[in-house]
């Protein structure tokens, strides 16, 4: 009969250590989880497709999409990004997973 308190103390001693480790190493910095929303990746416009919405870009990794330099399409969030831009035109933007594809959610020229 001693040895089941004993085994309980060891049971609840058990499942308490997690409740009581400091978990402030478990959590992502919030500046680093923000820092990699907002990065921008670095492209060359292959081609433009005003009545698609679509953009063909050359670029470099997308770090946050875990995706290689490639050259692939996209569509554009908003079809007033393809406005002013051009074949051959360096730009920096911005892109996210939207249903099965991926779409340019920020453009800008690239210098």
């Amino acid at each position: 009969m001693k040895f089941i308190p004993f085994a309980t103390i060891c049971v609840a001693a058990l499942f308490s250590q997690p409740v009581l480790a400091d978990d402030a190493h478990h959590k992502k910095p919030q500046a680093a989880a923000t820092a990699s929303a907002v990065a921008m990746a670095e492209g060359e416009v292959r081609k433009v497709d005003k009545e698609a919405k679509k953009i063909t870009l050359k670029h470099g990794p997308i770090l946050h999409l875990d995706m290689p330099a490639m050259t692939m399409v996209f569509q554009v969030a908003d079809p007033a990004m393809l406005d002013h831009l051009k074949a051959g035109d360096k730009v920096r933007f911005s892109a996210d997973k939207v249903g099965s594809g991926y779409a340019v959610t920020k453009i800008e020229s690239g210098k």
